[in-house]
């Protein structure tokens, strides 16, 4: 059978332009009230909760020290970070800025193979060695540049030590475009982890690399070495010091809270370490930095509920403990400040006096007076003033491409697939959430030809759905669901399939329509859709696609139980990716996706929102691609107009690869291609 049809011989796809851009229906509404309780925010919270308490540490030394090696493992595989010390720093330095009493240099140096970062190096006059602090930024214009960062640097140099700040990955002059500044998370940062990485371990790698560029460097004193920052970049501290151990002294600023804290809150995609909520909480990760030096600055008035005083201090009660096993007590401390959310003249005391007690042996620890700052123009510390950038100045599109071309040649290389296997690597993909059962149907009556019912599950879970049985007796079933919710699904697809007499099913899958978190959506405002819910999900070992699989589950085994056994999905955008997961491992007759990624695969920046936030997958571009699911999959498999991961639509050449793809996994597991690509040549 041939992989694709042109589509101008189809039924549906002479329609697909008018049944794909209709206009959102106005189908009945299934439950009558607004649910009081956000049930999807309530679990998640509950689940954090379960976490929290649950993910204690050991009381007495031996046992802290194997549970610390455990959690840096799993820190190192979860968030990806490549530990490449050896690998030739090449620093070159591109300009420089003479100050009084200090000079900065302009610098790029390699992090990872043919990788490198873009820098500022501050050095004081007079002799060395220096102490040396590594500087992270958070989510401010210019990055490394600020106004702010520089401040931090300019009264560290001043102060008697080496400086350094670095662009954090995909931002500053390594955004896509050196020209224009652009947010490095979202759908954007969160592509990664499509290729086994993250955005937390690709700054954790630069950082790593920094601490070995100062090291190397002759002006550096490398047993007094220390890391700050603020936000994001506060966190990127905590991370840095919690496993590079020549950090001897730390100062993260208004970053530190809960893990707890993180789910269902808002925070960036460079704060998401993948499951690190099976694992750890945030006072672990604190405790991995004893014995060595640890001051947290909190904001009284900032406006993060995952930075707030309140949240900090339990992670902090916690950690004190791990200090003390240690013999380091008095070297975790914490301060407050009457301030919103930033690296503030007060904080910059505070920091500069404990990096003299701890990096210099001077003073007591408290706040030291600071010398003035001036902060210069950003163009004059710029690596690449003019934005001629080096090639190997990677963005996060670059780095994406380039990793899942060499994983797509991986799994291509494989010559012995076994369906059970890649079946069950394929669950532990999506992850695996509790498997919903039903505890009852609700009957909410009749609108329009509609039975209106509800699906509850034994957990407490209501899934609202929409019911059109046929005329005659028939245990064929088609069942929709969409991303946007039941009221997106185009009412041409709908009105074809009752008027063919078939029992039709529109469910609204977790997180959507009806079933939809408001908490969520008030948190997302301007970011995609399921930005919360997703990087609340991936902290919690889960994902949306899991999410979505059960839902789907449960209501597979419902129609089961009515004597339904030829049910055809159709499924659009992310969810089809769910549809597709789901036929993989159970007997869905036909499978209908709809504007559906035909690959894992970044092709370009442009476009990069097309598909929302529930479209990814740690990892899955290691274990395969869309192909390979298609091919494992039971179901006669229909794509109508397939889409890249930025939205292009698939052309009949890339269709004839993907073709030969489906071919060779069906050859070697041992079944036929049922899989067509359904093309809108007009």
């Amino acid at each position: 059978m041939s992989c694709f049809r042109s589509t101008k011989y189809l039924f549906y796809i002479l329609m697909l332009p008018m049944m794909l851009n209709a206009q959102e229906n106005m189908l009945p509404k299934v439950f009558e009230d607004k649910p009081k309780v956000d049930f999807i925010a309530s679990h998640y919270r509950l689940l954090a909760t379960s976490a929290f308490r649950n993910l204690t540490v050991a009381n007495n030394k031996a046992d802290w020290l194997k549970q610390k090696e455990a959690i840096k493992k799993d820190i190192v595989t979860y968030s990806g970070v490549h530990l490449s010390q050896t690998l030739p720093l090449e620093m070159k330095e591109t300009g420089h800025v003479q100050q009084n009493g200090y000079i900065i240099k302009n610098i790029k140096f390699q992090t990872r193979p043919n990788v490198s970062a873009t820098a500022n190096l501050y050095l004081p006059e007079g002799k060395g060695p220096f102490p040396a602090v590594i500087i992270t930024h958070g989510h401010w214009p210019d990055a490394r540049r600020s106004d702010l960062f520089q401040s931090v640097a300019q009264v560290l140099v001043q102060a008697g030590y080496v400086a350094l700040t670095i662009d954090a990955w995909g931002a500053g002059e390594r955004c896509t475009d050196i020209r224009e500044q652009e947010y490095h998370g979202a759908n954007l940062g969160a592509s990664l982890l499509n290729v086994g990485q993250s955005l937390l371990g690709m700054q954790l790698t630069d950082n790593i690399r920094g601490i070995d560029l100062l090291c190397s460097l002759p002006e550096v004193d490398p047993t007094n070495i220390g890391a700050t920052g603020a936000s994001g970049g506060g966190n990127q501290t905590m991370w840095l010091a919690a496993l590079d151990e020549r950090v001897k002294a730390a100062v993260p600023v208004v970053s530190v809270g809960t893990f707890q804290s993180y789910i269902m809150n808002s925070n960036c995609v460079c704060e998401l370490l993948p499951k690190g909520l099976t694992f750890t909480e945030e006072a672990a990760v604190l405790g991995l930095v004893a014995p060595r030096a640890l001051k947290i600055l909190s904001a009284d008035k900032d406006t993060n509920p995952s930075f707030v005083p309140s949240e900090m201090l339990k992670s902090y009660e916690r950690a004190k403990p791990l200090f003390s096993i240690m013999g380091a007590e008095n070297k975790l401390t914490y301060e407050t400040f009457d301030t919103g959310h930033g690296y503030w003249p007060l904080m910059r005391e505070a920091m500069l006096g404990w990096f003299n007690l701890q990096l210099k042996g001077k003073g007591d620890g408290k706040a030291s007076a600071t010398a003035e700052v001036s902060p210069l123009d950003a163009a004059r510390l710029a690596t690449y003033p003019n934005g001629d950038r080096d090639l190997n100045i990677e963005t996060t599109a670059s780095f994406c491409q380039s990793a899942g071309l060499l994983m797509h040649d991986q799994v291509f290389k494989q010559n012995d697939l076994s369906i059970d296997k890649k079946r069950a690597d394929l669950s532990l993909l999506i992850s695996q959430v509790e498997k919903r059962k039903v505890k009852e149907i609700r009957q909410l009556g009749m609108e329009d030809g509609w039975q209106k019912k509800i699906l509850v599950t034994e957990e407490g879970q209501s899934i609202p759905f929409l019911w059109h049985p046929a005329a005659a007796e028939d245990k064929r079933c088609r069942v929709f669901f969409h991303p946007g919710g039941k009221d997106s699904i185009s009412t041409e697809l709908i009105d074809h399939a009752i008027k063919k007499d078939e029992n039709v099913l529109l469910v609204d899958l977790w997180g959507t329509g009806e079933q939809s978190s408001a908490e969520a959506r008030a948190i997302d405002g301007q970011l995609p859709d399921f930005h919360t819910l997703s990087r609340s999900s991936i902290w919690l070992g889960r994902t949306v696609m899991a999410e979505w699989f059960a839902d789907i589950n449960v209501i597979y085994d419902w129609l089961e139980q009515q004597g339904y056994t030829r049910v055809e999905l159709n499924a659009y955008k992310e969810a089809a990716v769910a549809a597709l997961l789901f036929s993989a491992s159970n007997n869905i007759e036909v499978l209908n996706l709809y504007d559906a990624p035909y690959s894992y695969q970044f092709d370009q920046r442009a476009g990069i929102d097309f598909f929302n936030m529930a479209i990814h997958l740690p990892n899955v571009l290691q274990w395969g691609d869309i192909s390979l699911m298609a091919a494992l999959s039971s179901s006669k498999v229909c794509f109508y107009r397939p889409r890249s991961m930025s939205g292009r639509l698939l052309s009949r050449e890339r269709a004839k690869v993907l073709h030969n793809e489906i071919e060779f996994f069906t050859k070697q597991l041992h079944k036929p291609i049922k899989v067509e690509f359904l093309i809108n040549d007009n």
